[in-house]
């Protein structure tokens, strides 16, 4: 479903169902009291629907999951599209992975009625809401009927309405890394404080596993993308990702794309632009401004997340907007270049040493916030990226080269 749409959708239905959840969750409280927890956890839900990169970011949350509820079954709640990227971090068994198809609104309607169904029957002790922007998960995790709810909740601030059933409700907190607050979730499932979670800045953000891969199978997919572009063998191969995707306004502009891959392929690296088929254009448009055999057109080329962490393999430098290929990234060695702006590397980079942050601090930025449903006030003219220059990328670039990286 488009962007905007499913943005109309949550807000035009999303509030009214929160309120009238909210006031029964209240009514029924005041007659019966609130549903009685278990001492210790058996089952716990994560809701973390629409993010593939936010996948990546929460490897610690499940992490420590495990040390603190080490028999406790861990179920997932996510969009069919990102479960790929689930099974490739290997945190919860594939059977327990329970997934919603937000394609169309008649494939998303009868899903939504599948999974709730679902959920009662597995009788879930806990529930973890880790969405920001949707008002669904919160409604998700009250129909679950878990007696424990752990969500963000924007409590005195001004933000998101997503109801008040929430019981474990934990403060968004706009000045710390998501992977710390997914963290403190963790915290608020036995906290009495207030907020929940509440505690010393003792949190443990751990690097993500890197991918392990099956023998032959890195050198099945380098004899494929050779033989398919046989002019980019034997150099060093610089990745590129200049798609904004869903949010065009985090996309670094063409311009600027089209002189850093020309400074680099005069250097005598080959330049890949990657992508889905969606991006083909943009990619078309700058393989043809750089006029060389070594700048190739990767949009659509990989079939899986998976494939496309192969060829990561086989390269040397990634450019890339904030967005999936920069998350991917921390699940491998390669040196990754990510321009942040419209959002702050302060909240989403990858915590790991292999990414580097391209951010301008503007007075406007970051301007994509849980506040405003990721709908910049910006009139399109992102200043924020477009005062990175592509002189200030290719020194950082070439500086990333000098070491080599490729298997």
């Amino acid at each position: 479903m488009d962007i905007n749409f499913q943005r109309a959708v949550d807000r035009l239905a999303g509030v009214p169902i929160c309120a009238l959840l909210s006031g029964y969750d209240r009514f029924r409280n005041f007659l019966f009291g609130a549903p009685a927890q278990a001492a210790i956890p058996r089952r716990i839900l994560i809701i973390l629907l629409s993010e593939m990169g936010s996948l990546v970011l929460a490897h610690a949350m499940f992490a420590q999951l495990k040390r603190q509820y080490p028999d406790a079954a861990l179920h997932v709640m996510l969009f069919k599209k990102n479960r790929e990227v689930l099974d490739l971090l290997g945190v919860v068994p594939e059977a327990n992975v329970l997934t919603i198809d937000d394609r169309t609104l008649t494939q998303f309607l009868p899903d939504i009625w599948r999974a709730i169904r679902l959920m009662r029957a597995l009788k879930f002790d806990v529930v973890i809401d880790c969405e920001l922007f949707t008002r669904v998960s919160s409604i998700f995790a009250y129909l679950s009927a878990a007696p424990v709810r752990v969500g963000f909740s924007r409590h005195t601030q001004e933000g998101l309405y997503r109801g008040t059933f929430i019981n474990r409700p934990v403060m968004y907190n706009p000045y710390r890394h998501l992977s710390e607050q997914f963290l403190t979730m963790v915290a608020a499932i036995g906290s009495a404080s207030v907020p929940k979670g509440k505690s010393a800045p003792v949190l443990r953000v751990e690097r993500p596993p890197q991918l392990v891969f099956r023998d032959g199978e890195l050198e099945e997919v380098a004899s494929a993308l050779y033989a398919d572009f046989p002019a980019i063998s034997g150099k060093k191969l610089v990745l590129v990702y200049p798609s904004g995707g869903i949010l065009p306004i985090r996309a670094w502009p063409p311009e600027s794309y089209k002189l850093l891959c020309v400074s680099l392929l005069a250097d005598g690296y080959a330049v890949g632009l990657i992508g889905m088929k969606d991006d083909a254009p943009l990619a078309q448009e700058i393989v043809e401004y750089a006029q060389s055999q070594y700048c190739v057109d990767l949009t659509g080329y990989t079939r899986t997340v998976r494939h496309l962490l192969c060829v990561f393999q086989y390269a040397s430098l990634l450019v890339t907007n904030d967005g999936g290929p920069g998350q991917f990234a921390a699940l491998t060695r390669l040196p990754t270049l990510v321009f942040f702006g419209p959002e702050t590397p302060a909240l989403y980079s990858p915590l790991t040493d292999n990414i580097h942050c391209l951010y301008s601090s503007w007075s406007c930025s970051p301007c994509l916030t849980a506040y405003n449903h990721r709908l910049s006030p910006c009139d399109g003219d992102n200043q924020c990226l477009k005062q990175i220059t592509p002189e200030q990328v290719l020194s950082k670039s070439r500086e990333l080269l000098s070491v080599d990286n490729t298997v």
